[in-house]
């Protein structure tokens, strides 16, 4: 018994340590809306990190579609990893998650602006909400990265 309620702490404590919320504000006393605040790392570039906030709503159906966004270098950026992407002008969808049992996600697309030589991620609602496909927009310029070189090449298609 002793052991069970051992490896049951140990559990919901790694559990909690995997964790990408990096921030919870409820939005008052009477409600239970709360503003959430994830932090994902992009799966291909390593040393990008987006952090999300967005409204989760525990006893409704659908969380709201407003979100925002902000995504920073916090690591090295390096070529061997921008050859790994998806350069067209769509991008790759690199987080998705689901916000309602009525098919509403949030995505978070990665697109590279070889103009600009930036990383622009998208994050926005699958699902219209007041007339609007809400969206929000960060960008990691790289400049100054390891992968500068490889950005100044032209690309091949």
């Amino acid at each position: 018994m002793k052991y069970k309620f051992l490896f049951l702490a140990l559990s919901v404590l790694v559990l909690s340590a995997c964790s990408d919320n990096a921030g919870k504000v409820s939005l008052g006393l009477f409600t239970t809306k709360d503003v959430v605040i994830k932090a994902k790392s992009d799966p291909k570039i390593l040393g990008v990190t987006c952090h999300i906030s967005h409204v989760e709503a525990d006893l409704d159906f659908s969380d709201p579609s407003d979100m925002s966004i902000a995504c920073r270098q916090t690591g090295p950026i390096l070529a061997e990893q921008l050859q790994q992407i998806d350069l067209s002008k769509n991008g790759e969808v690199v987080f998705k998650e689901s916000k309602s049992i009525l098919f509403k996600s949030l995505k978070v697309r990665r697109i590279y602006d070889q103009d600009t030589k930036t990383l622009m991620y998208l994050s926005y609602s699958t699902k219209e909400s007041s007339g609007s496909h809400h969206h929000a927009l960060s960008t990691v310029p790289l400049y100054n990265t390891q992968a500068w070189q490889w950005a100044n090449q032209p690309i091949k298609n």
